[in-house]
């Protein structure tokens, strides 16, 4: 093949050709060329894209998971106190697992915060804080007062700083806290009322649990929850990817108790996430399947111009499958360094984008993304090999699917039939 090789390296411009001959083949070069800017260029908008998409995905899982655990253990149909007194023999049932690195118990329920006439729905968890470092960054989030006065029967509470603000409330205020449980009497239904005070407030950096998340004491929260609310043991685990798997291991390990983890607790989220990035992956996809049809029609044209060569090398004793074979090698070198030249230039984009992009604001005067609205500073960037392989290997196989119709085409010519016609 090294005839073959050589021939279809020259025709994709890539073989440095002397004299008259190599000026006529500059405009097949030319179109050559531009289809394999095409492939890098759309090899590496995906990678990049790709990389964006996952480093946004990594930052608003990592700041979910800085308050909320890997996984939860509860007792199905136990009460608040009941799971309270049996916390402790759970987490140590739990801890055998290796997998484990930290437990602390956990009351859950649905509340309404009131402060004068505003009333905002929120998701109240009763915590320990004496635990609650062994499974989640609340402490390093207190932006206000400090996690640890949240004591048994001091009644406190530490609100995120969308849900403050809502509230209209600071540090110290009161709020009234109002629980879907509550006494029937012959006036009607009295929801049960407690008042609390703040004293905190916490920024997670995720603006949907800052605004509807807040905490109390777990002793606290099992007192105005009753019946109504869930309790159990909260873990944190050394790999969070592992949580499904771990969280299986443990309700089967663990007798009468349910285990949930966090890709349960926040499946309409990660599914849409995932949904959204198969549908970019197929629209930027499309970018590549134009380059190669590029490549498909520069073929053809490499073919319809070079007919008079292909005749001769007919009849200097080539096969027909040794004529398909030159230009399957011209399509397959243009396919290949392309790709290799958009993985290259992505992967340059997506490692350094930290930089390219403020320099770009510096630049042009222009923020691409405000931090009062995204709540994140710089665009993040997770280039994962699993994409870009992915990437690679589908610009490869629509670069070589181009290649088949010109190569096969180019093959069928007769030689008497061109040469007659010359």
């Amino acid at each position: 093949m090294a005839y073959e090789f050589w021939i279809g390296a020259r025709y994709a411009g890539l073989a440095r050709v002397r004299g008259r001959s190599g000026r006529r083949d500059r405009f097949v070069s030319f179109i050559a060329a531009s289809s394999m800017a095409g492939i890098a260029l759309g090899v590496a908008a995906l990678i990049i894209v790709l990389s964006v998409m996952n480093g946004f995905q990594t930052q608003v899982r990592d700041r979910m998971l800085s308050v909320l655990p890997h996984i939860e253990l509860f007792v199905p149909g136990a009460t608040p106190m009941q799971s309270l007194e049996q916390w402790q023999s759970i987490a140590a049932q739990a801890a055998e697992n290796d997998a484990v690195s930290g437990a602390a118990p956990f009351v859950s329920a649905q509340a309404m915060l009131a402060r004068g006439s505003t009333l905002v729905g929120t998701q109240l968890r009763g915590v320990d804080p004496s635990q609650e470092q062994a499974v989640s960054d609340l402490h390093g989030q207190m932006i206000e007062g400090d996690l640890s006065a949240l004591t048994p029967g001091s009644f406190e509470i530490v609100l995120g700083n969308q849900l403050a603000r809502s509230l209209g409330v600071l540090v110290g205020d009161a709020v009234m806290v109002l629980a879907a449980q509550g006494s029937v009497s012959p006036a009607g239904f009295s929801p049960r009322m407690r008042q609390f005070t703040v004293a905190g407030i916490y920024s997670s950096g995720y603006y949907e649990y800052d605004a509807s998340l807040a905490f109390v004491n777990v002793e606290d929260a099992a007192r105005v929850f009753r019946d109504s609310g869930a309790a159990g043991v909260r873990l944190r685990i050394h790999d969070m990817q592992q949580a499904p798997l771990v969280a299986r291991e443990l309700a089967f390990d663990i007798q009468g108790v349910g285990a949930r983890d966090w890709t349960q607790s926040n499946r309409t989220w990660f599914a849409a996430v995932q949904t959204e990035k198969r549908m970019m992956f197929l629209i930027l996809a499309l970018i590549v399947a134009v380059a190669a049809f590029n490549l498909l029609s520069s073929l053809v044209m490499a073919v319809k111009d070079k007919q008079s060569d292909i005749a001769i090398l007919r009849t200097l004793g080539a096969t027909p499958r040794e004529i398909g074979r030159i230009f399957l090698i011209q399509g397959a070198l243009i396919g290949v360094v392309g790709t290799v030249l958009g993985v290259a230039l992505g992967m340059l984009v997506a490692y350094n984008i930290d930089v390219i992009v403020p320099f770009i604001e510096n630049l042009m005067g222009i923020e691409f993304l405000p931090q009062q609205i995204y709540f994140i500073s710089e665009l993040p960037s997770n280039p994962q090999m699993s994409d870009i392989v992915t990437i690679a290997l589908t610009s490869l196989i629509l670069s070589l699917l181009a290649t088949l119709y010109p190569s096969w085409r180019a093959s069928r010519l007769q030689p008497a039939r061109v040469l007659r016609h010359d």
